[in-house]
């Protein structure tokens, strides 16, 4: 009978217990969820207070979790108060507490607090050890709202965004781009507030100011201002002012002078807001620091006591706790944890691992894309060498009247190919350009019927071997002068022609310019390509202009990389269009795309024309002095015999001390010099020629990709850059321009020595 007593006094001890503590527990969620109401209501003391005496009752029962949400809390006052050591110390007890449960969401956004205050002070390191475990945990964390789940998915965005900056300010851009890369990736799957998608675009133009890329900072700066000002009840003055600040310098930058002092207005006046309505939040901290100070000094003593016999209660509870639970269950409970601390280690172990294998993959990936870019661009060099002879020396013999019509095809043919050839080149180069984002469009004056003039010439040779014919259609009132990028405006038509010249067999292309719309200053238009040839498969629509991408068909062979049309769909892109593809089998293929052109208003906008002749160029009159300084045999051959050819006197040499010695001894109007020569390249020579001569026109010639010395080659010393294989008249054009500065700055008016290009 005493025994069944002891043990039903035993179960109501425990159960008594037990009951105490859920109410302790409510208590404590209470007391945490008041104190966060009375925080976002600036209440600060006493939301202060309240998170202290919620922390003091989770640390009596060890309740890590309620300690953990104060102490973070605590943290972001401080945080507040400016009283930086203070919440550091709040958020690593609350790191500390949470690494004895799974809540990954708190986690998170007290890594993310840490990392913050980290970057204030400029200690980038641990600021980007700390973003990148907030992510981590916030990617393995599910928000137990809606709101938690935004507030998660805006840690992951945010925390990338400051990563991003950071590598900007330390110039790792590489990093910046990979970064920037994953969150467009984030945005497409996930949704996230304008403020947030604000300061991604500011970090973004900051990335883009960084790389001098004006125009793409200047349009990314607009997007976060516009982001935030749609929004007019929670502004974020601080963002705004910098967002304009930094805005005013790209566009000055930029040659935007009445844009960038128009962005500094705006800059001013958001930072005067800022500080009219930090003042009212600065008298608040100010009052609030004295008050919890005042606080926690008159507190301290009574703090003390209580916490002291709140600590005896809990030992007296502890020790009954101790009597009621049986020797089994205690080993049972040890077993248990041992088990679960085991697996834990474990886990860790392996991610430890993976994620040692994962960076390991990542420098091994980093490396390939490195020797990737490096193979690229030697061998390109070493393939557009020899190239410029075979197009040179083939373009040489066909304008020889002697050739028998033998010959001549063969001629055509020698050239087609070499053209071929370092069209698959310039293709392989593209690609690699638009995946490192360096493609920024131009605008120059443009005459539109001397661009189509120009492209129909280029596909004589294919016309012939395939039995077709291009016939072009210009609008009435279309306008002569546009002004945009040439180059890129031709490579897309030429694609696009060439395309369809490949599926076409004894057929008709027709190329028509449609006028959309026409005002003083701007015009649109809308350019069609479209054949009778085979037609395109309307399940291939999806993915023809992928890279790669090919028409498989057992009857047909063509040839191609497979880039062509998804260069000309990314190109088509940058001119802020897209392009619509209309086929049917067998009927034939409709290509089209729409862009808006600014008037080049300095020319006579008469209609443009068409006219099939051939563009001519006239021989210059003068008798000019040109140094070639090239270490190839076959290129001196072709490049002497297209300046002769234009009456220009030429003097070959062979490295560049060979260009140096002539220099010194003899006059010269202009120096073509070769970069990559023996001895002597052509950087090493122009530095020394400009120790003495800073006046002499010097071009550089080179068959590397101009993106790739365009940021330097001016730096070295050169006025002008042609790039081999090049096309002749522009040849002419780039020497006949050097050489009329040059004498405009001598004072010399004698001659004429332009190149007109005559219909």
């Amino acid at each position: 009978m005493k025994t069944r007593l002891l043990f039903c006094f035993l179960f109501f001890s425990v159960l008594s217990f037990g009951n105490e503590d859920r109410e302790v527990i409510k208590r404590i969620d209470a007391l945490n969820t008041s104190a966060k109401t009375s925080f976002d209501n600036n209440d600060i003391l006493e939301s202060f207070k309240q998170f202290l005496d919620a922390k003091a009752l989770s640390d009596s029962i060890n309740d890590n979790y309620g300690s953990a949400t104060a102490d973070f809390n605590l943290g972001n006052i401080y945080s507040l108060m400016g009283d930086h050591e203070a919440a550091e110390a709040h958020y690593h007890s609350t790191l500390e507490l949470l690494h004895k449960i799974d809540d990954a969401y708190l986690v998170s956004n007290a890594y993310f607090n840490l990392a913050k205050i980290y970057k204030s002070k400029r200690y980038f390191n641990q600021s980007i050890n700390y973003f990148e475990k907030a992510i981590k945990f916030a990617m393995q964390g599910d928000g137990q709202s809606e709101t938690e789940t935004h507030d998660i998915q805006r840690v992951i965005f945010e925390a990338r965004a400051n990563l991003c900056e950071i590598y900007i300010d330390t110039n790792d851009f590489e990093k910046a781009l990979l970064g920037f890369s994953k969150m467009n990736r984030f945005l497409k799957e996930n949704e996230v507030d304008n403020a947030s998608k604000a300061y991604f675009n500011y970090v973004y133009a900051k990335y883009y100011t960084e790389n001098e890329m004006y125009n793409n900072a200047n349009s990314k700066f607009r997007e976060a201002a516009f982001l935030i000002e749609s929004n007019e009840e929670e502004l974020d003055l601080e963002l705004l002012s910098k967002i304009y600040f930094q805005l005013s310098i790209s566009l000055a930058k930029s040659d935007h002078s009445t844009q960038a002092y128009l962005a500094l207005l705006e800059h001013n006046k958001y930072r005067d807001r800022f500080l009219d309505a930090g003042k009212g939040k600065r008298d608040l901290i100010t009052k609030s620091k004295f008050l919890i100070e005042d606080y926690k000094n008159n507190a301290e003593k009574a703090n003390a006591e209580r916490l002291y016999q709140l600590e005896i209660a809990n030992k007296f509870r502890k020790i009954n706790i101790a009597i009621v639970v049986t020797l089994l269950l205690l080993i049972i409970s040890i077993i248990i944890i041992y088990r679960g601390y085991v697996s834990k280690q474990k886990l860790n172990d392996s991610l430890k691992l993976k994620n040692s294998e994962l960076e390991q993959a990542k420098d091994a990936a980093l490396k390939t894309s490195e020797l990737k870019s490096k193979f690229i661009s030697n061998v390109s060099h070493e393939l557009r060498t020899p190239l410029y002879g075979v197009v040179g020396l083939s373009s040489l013999l066909l304008d020889n009247n002697d050739l028998n019509p033998a010959d001549r095809k063969h001629l055509k043919s020698l050239k087609y190919s070499g053209d071929y050839l370092l069209n698959l080149i310039n293709d392989i180069l593209q690609v690699s350009k638009m995946e490192a984002n360096k493609i920024e469009l131009t605008s120059v004056s443009v005459n539109l019927s001397e661009l189509l003039n120009n492209m129909v010439g280029s596909f004589n040779y294919r016309l012939e071997e395939t039995n077709n014919k291009i016939e072009i259609a210009i609008d009435n009132y279309v306008p002569q002068y546009i002004m945009c990028d040439k180059v890129r405006l031709s490579q897309i038509l030429i694609n696009l022609i060439g395309n369809s010249i490949k599926f076409t067999s004894n057929g008709i292309i027709n190329l028509n310019v449609k006028l959309l719309s026409l005002d003083p200053n701007k015009v649109g238009l809308r350019f069609e390509v479209k054949d009778n040839g085979i037609g395109i498969p309307k399940e291939k629509f999806d993915t023809i202009f992928d890279n790669f991408a090919q028409l498989e068909d057992s009857n047909l062979n063509y040839q191609g990389t497979g880039l062509g049309l998804s260069i000309t769909k990314s190109l088509i892109e940058l001119f802020n269009s897209e392009i619509k593809l209309e086929s049917q089998v067998g009927v034939g293929t409709k290509i089209s795309f729409e862009v808006d052109f600014e008037l080049d208003v300095t020319k006579d906008n008469s209609v443009a024309t068409f006219n099939s002749r051939a563009n001519k160029i006239s021989t210059q009159k003068n008798k000019y002095k040109i140094l070639v300084a090239e270490d190839n045999k076959i290129n001196q051959v072709v490049t002497k015999n297209l300046l002769e050819k234009q009456n220009y006197a030429c003097t070959l040499v062979g490295n560049g001390k060979e260009a140096l010695e002539e220099v010194k001894k003899n006059h010269y109007d202009l120096i073509l010099m070769d970069i990559n020569m023996p001895i002597m390249n052509g950087n090493e020579a122009t530095q020394a020629i400009r120790r003495f001569n800073r006046a002499l026109p010097i071009i550089a010639l080179t068959a590397s990709d101009i993106d790739e010395i365009k940021h330097q080659y001016k730096n070295v010393g050169f006025n002008d850059i042609i790039i081999k294989p090049f096309d002749n008249y522009e040849f002419y054009q780039v020497i006949s321009q050097n050489i009329q500065n040059r004498t405009k700055r001598d004072g010399d008016n004698g001659g004429d020595i332009s190149l007109v290009i005559a219909s």
